[in-house]
């Protein structure tokens, strides 16, 4: 053999030899594969980790009262691993496991269920979805049920725990107490105190084991920091009253939206935020937040005006001032009032009538030659704060500069009256507040403490902006004037016999980026307090009515809203109030006691003590309202009836009450005779056409 062939023997014994070795691993491979490659699986799936989350519990909202607003609801997405049911224990109960699951989340029969969990048993399945969303309740009577009641790693059951936060009082103060959720905009109190919250997330390290089960590593944990409660100001009693009196209003005039603040006089905290918009079948819902979007506030901002001047001890309100007959040129447009007043009036009649040309006429006289001066006045009152609440949002009120380039030889007056300037509605009640408040500009607020486990851990107090808006002299002179509106002015309409009222009506065209000024959109408004003599609450109502609608002044649209909320305090406080009640006499633990009744009786009443009587011609009852001290002259009114409001008939005889009733849609049942005693349906609820009551 020469030396050629036997190199080439050698590389083929070479080959050959190399092929039969890996002849021989792949043949040992297969062995293994099919002798061992079980055992082996099961060993890989052990050695596998994962650094798996431990999610907190998150917080709760509260009312300071305990009253719950929003809490986490669990969820539970099921799957099932077949793999990991033993084929006998499958065999055995398949038919009682699919029964109770049918019967338990009825979407589909027994036998539906029976050919699906036999189908993807054979298959292998180790993913099989069986329900989303389930509740605790699913959940738990879930894991009685035959095979799903082993241990874990024996059931096949996979479990993914998820949190649905959930609001128990429905969409009461839906857009304030807000959402934090993905794929959704986050808003209000869940938002601005998420880092309360939503606690601290734990870790640990688990190691997976049989049926995809994973088994936490002993002394790896790092347990969760659940959140913490969040306690707020809101009083979901006031916030009820607040939300059907609005409503009605927002329902009777077709109104785009509307919004209602209640503030606590000496605290500034928010007792109640109600922001209603009508949605696209007419409906109307929390959508949002209205009271924080600056806009132009009409004649309410009069009051910044008159603040102004007495701090610059420029003006008295005794004062006369020009009104010039209701018509003002400045530069190239014209000022006009709605209706006329004298030619000289004082300064405190000009404001009750909302006179444009008298504020307008003094601001410019004053502040002509130093706007600035005027500005700075505003300024001072906070009325360009960004972040007057504890709530997130992109909400920027804007006061003109004199140095700015839009300022002109008109702006003066006209911001005096309420254009050319955007504050929130929330600003405008922090600024009545104030006045209510003797001076003392209080920030308003939402959130009152944070709590753990029951105890306070951080507690907000309320916070002084101004401690003198203006001097104690020039306060009662701001406190006559908002008097006036209500007793000789443009809020008339909502004069009390029972208790006194300050406040300012407000009505502004609308120009912003969905409306021009020829589109006839107003914004009619009341800004007010009760009692007048020690108030406890500011109110602020803001409605935005429709194009071209039929009412739309302040006094007509937004007034009675705060009437009628005012009346549900207070009734629901008599003797609680100090004021105009501590003049008459007081039955009952210190409540005055007092009834409806017919014209024809007042009328007789007040005849047999000799009183001028003043009386509508009405069969239905009312309450008498006395508008002098004495009963040298009195007016009867009808008592006041609200679209889709319950009225209050107790103490009215059978045969009104049941008229009042079954006119406005109800089903009355009546026990017993004479007069009405009692109402099953509390009177300031809302009605709903075809409700039952019992009186």
């Amino acid at each position: 053999m020469s030396v050629k062939q036997d190199i080439r023997f050698r590389v083929y014994l070479a080959f050959l030899g190399i092929c039969l070795f890996g002849c021989a691993i792949l043949v040992k491979a297969a062995l293994i594969n099919i002798k061992e490659g079980p055992q082996l699986k099961h060993i890989a799936r052990q050695m596998r980790t994962r650094l798996a989350v431990q999610k907190a519990n998150r917080g709760n909202i509260y009312t300071e009262k305990g009253v719950l607003l929003s809490s986490s609801i669990p969820e539970f997405d099921i799957h099932i691993d077949f793999e990991a049911i033993a084929p006998d224990t499958f065999k055995k109960y398949v038919d009682t496991l699919t029964g109770c699951v049918a019967n338990l989340l009825k979407d589909k029969s027994q036998e539906e269920y029976r050919q699906e969990f036999i189908q993807f048993y054979n298959d292998g399945e180790r993913y099989y979805l069986l329900g989303r969303k389930l509740s605790y309740s699913q959940y738990a009577t879930l894991k009685t049920f035959p095979i799903f009641n082993k241990s874990k790693g024996y059931n096949g059951l996979n479990i993914d725990t998820k949190e649905r936060r959930e609001n128990p009082l429905g969409y009461l103060a839906y857009r304030t107490i807000g959402v934090v959720h993905d794929g959704v905009p986050s808003s209000g109190i869940e938002e601005r105190y998420n880092k309360y919250l939503s606690g601290v997330n734990g870790k640990r390290i688990e190691q997976g084991s049989v049926g995809s089960v994973w088994i936490p590593v002993e002394g790896s944990e790092i347990d969760p920091k659940n959140g913490q409660d969040v306690m707020t100001t809101l009083d979901m009693n006031i916030q009820d009253v607040a939300e059907h009196a609005l409503m009605s209003v927002l329902q009777q005039y077709e109104c785009i939206n509307g919004t209602c603040i209640v503030m606590e006089v000496a605290t500034g905290k928010v007792r109640t935020l109600v922001n209603l918009g009508r949605q696209k079948d007419g409906s109307y819902a929390e959508d949002l937040n209205y009271a924080m979007m600056p806009s132009e506030p009409g004649s309410t901002f009069k009051l910044a005006t008159l603040i102004a001047l007495l701090n610059d001890n420029l003006i008295n309100v005794d004062d006369l001032v020009d009104t010039h007959n209701g018509v003002l040129k400045f530069g190239n447009r014209t000022m006009k009032d709605t209706h006329g007043l004298e030619r000289n009036v004082p300064i405190w009649k000009a404001f009750a009538e909302s006179s444009n040309t008298s504020m307008a006429w003094l601001a410019y006289l004053n502040y002509k030659d130093n706007p600035e001066k005027f500005i700075q006045n505003l300024k001072r009152l906070h009325l360009n704060d960004t972040d007057i609440i504890d709530l997130k949002g992109n909400w920027k009120p804007y006061i003109k500069s004199a140095n700015s380039k839009y300022w002109s030889n008109t702006t003066l007056p006209w911001m005096a009256t309420g254009y050319e300037v955007l504050i929130s509605h929330l600003h405008t009640c922090m600024l009545y507040n104030g006045v209510a408040n003797n001076g003392k500009l209080m920030r308003p607020y939402l959130v009152s403490s944070i709590n753990e486990y029951g105890k306070q851990v951080q507690v907000m107090e309320p916070k002084v902006l101004v401690e003198k808006m203006v001097e104690p002299k020039a306060v009662a002179q701001l406190q006559k004037c908002l008097r006036a509106v209500v007793t000789d002015g443009t809020a008339s309409n909502i004069l009390s016999p029972f208790y006194s009222i300050s406040g300012k009506t407000g009505t502004a065209k609308v120009a912003d980026g969905h409306f021009q000024y020829a589109d006839d959109v107003y914004q009619g408004s009341f800004v007010g307090f009760f009692p007048s003599e020690q108030p406890k609450y500011t109110v602020c109502v803001v409605i935005r009515t429709k194009p071209h609608s039929e009412a739309y002044y302040g006094g007509k649209i937004a007034a009675p809203v705060f009437k009628m909320v005012a009346d549900k305090l207070f009734s629901a406080n008599i003797g609680a109030f100090e004021g105009p009640l501590d003049s008459l006499k007081k039955y009952g633990n210190g409540r005055l006691v007092m009834a409806p009744a017919p014209v024809k009786s007042y009328s007789a009443l007040l005849r047999a003590l000799h009183s001028n009587v003043t009386a509508p011609d009405s069969r239905m009852n009312v309450l008498m309202a006395m508008h002098t001290d004495t009963l040298q002259k009195a007016v009867i009114k009808p008592t006041p009836i609200y679209k889709n409001v319950m009225p209050n008939v107790v103490g009215m005889g059978l045969r009104d009450a049941v008229y009042l009733l079954e006119s406005n849609g109800m089903q009355v049942h009546v026990q017993g005779r004479g007069r009405a005693n009692t109402q099953s349906v509390p009177a300031g609820r809302r009605m709903n056409k075809g409700q039952n009551i019992i009186t």
